[in-house]
């Protein structure tokens, strides 16, 4: 399924609800679920589908595949309802079970994870980012997959407008895949880590690439030049459906014009390994995300071509579909020096 989740005007106001693309509707998955239960004359079917197919995304990914195998067959009961009825299925009190996409607003598919991790995994994209720095790729990096934690507070999806960060000159782009995180697990094996993946989604892991490299040249971060923002996105397409996202055609435009292509064939390191190595010591959630890290020409940095206020971008992942997110306007500009007064040892 392509699960997504979607926020819809009620009396109440806005709220976020799971669903999953059926055509060119979105499913309520939890409301279809209980119109399912209802027509077998479960009782309080509305409590039993609250329990088993949780109405926001998170939820569901802690019921792990018991939720997953629930929610396929409120799917089915829609898609076959519908073949019969149309498009006009509605639960007993009138209340709505799927929706034309214009008539609500995808926000990214785990809009709260748990936590966000970014892997460092394509060969040539680093191999030519040492080449830049006129140094060979330090052979550590093949010696496991080295990531950094991202800020999982700043997560914007389909269709929204990234602020400009006012402390950058360079904001940039990177095409990713992430992983969503759909079990518990902690010391996991290659083998026991590839099962707790729940599905694949587009990232575009946005980058201050000025601040970035003064963070990095200290050997820490990134920090500010990445936790500004996070982008995701337009569904998290289950790993039934996509067991390993290698193979995979992957493209960016800028305001309809092709700056990138590339393929995810290109990867050193491979989710199920990655999982593995992250959940060493250390548990690992449902909702928790795993980014690929860009491909070589992916992101700006690589082509030598930078972004500007107003530009729409479109990120598109055979399979995974397109995320397209435009470019802010930059607010009043700010720079992130504190003191320009050096201390005499470093003055020398």
């Amino acid at each position: 399924m392509k699960l997504v989740t979607f926020e819809v005007k009620t009396p109440a106001g806005r709220v976020s609800r799971l669903g999953a693309l059926l055509g060119g509707r979105i499913i309520d998955l939890n409301a279809a679920y209980a119109l399912m239960l209802h027509g077998s004359r479960k009782a309080k079917p509305q409590a039993l589908a609250d329990a088993l197919v949780p109405s926001n995304m998170l939820s569901f990914l802690e019921m792990g595949d018991d939720a997953l195998e629930e929610a396929r067959s409120a799917y089915q009961f829609v898609h076959e309802g519908s073949r019969k009825h149309g498009d006009d299925l509605a639960g007993p009190s009138g209340e709505k079970i799927s929706y034309k996409e214009d008539e609500v607003r995808l926000l990214a598919p785990v809009p709260r994870p748990g936590a966000i991790r970014d892997f460092f995994a394509f060969e040539e994209h680093a191999l030519q980012g040492a080449k830049r720095r006129n140094e060979p790729l330090n052979p550590a990096w093949y010696d496991q997959p080295v990531y950094y934690k991202g800020n999982h507070r700043e997560i914007y999806g389909p269709g929204d407008t990234v602020p400009w960060p006012s402390y950058t000159r360079k904001l940039d782009f990177e095409l990713e895949i992430a992983c969503v995180v759909g079990k518990k697990g902690r010391d996991l094996s290659e083998e026991q880590a590839a099962p707790c993946i729940a599905g694949y989604m587009i990232f575009n892991d946005w980058s201050a690439r000025d601040i970035q490299k003064n963070e990095m040249l200290c050997r820490m971060g990134p920090a500010k030049g990445k936790d500004f923002a996070n982008g995701f996105g337009p569904y998290l397409l289950t790993a039934d459906e996509l067991p390993d996202p290698d193979n995979l055609k992957m493209s960016v435009t800028v305001n309809g014009e092709l700056w990138s292509e590339g393929n995810s064939s290109g990867r050193y390191w491979k989710f199920p390994l990655m999982l593995s190595h992250i959940s060493q010591e250390e548990t690992v959630y449902p909702g928790d995300i795993l980014g690929s890290g860009t491909n070589y020409k992916g992101c700006g940095l690589d082509l030598d071509r930078w972004i500007k206020p107003g530009d729409v971008l479109e990120f598109t992942v055979e399979k995974l579909g397109t995320l397209k997110q435009t470019v802010g306007k930059p607010q009043a500009e700010k720079q992130l020096v504190y003191s320009k007064k050096k201390p005499a040892t470093a003055r020398r």
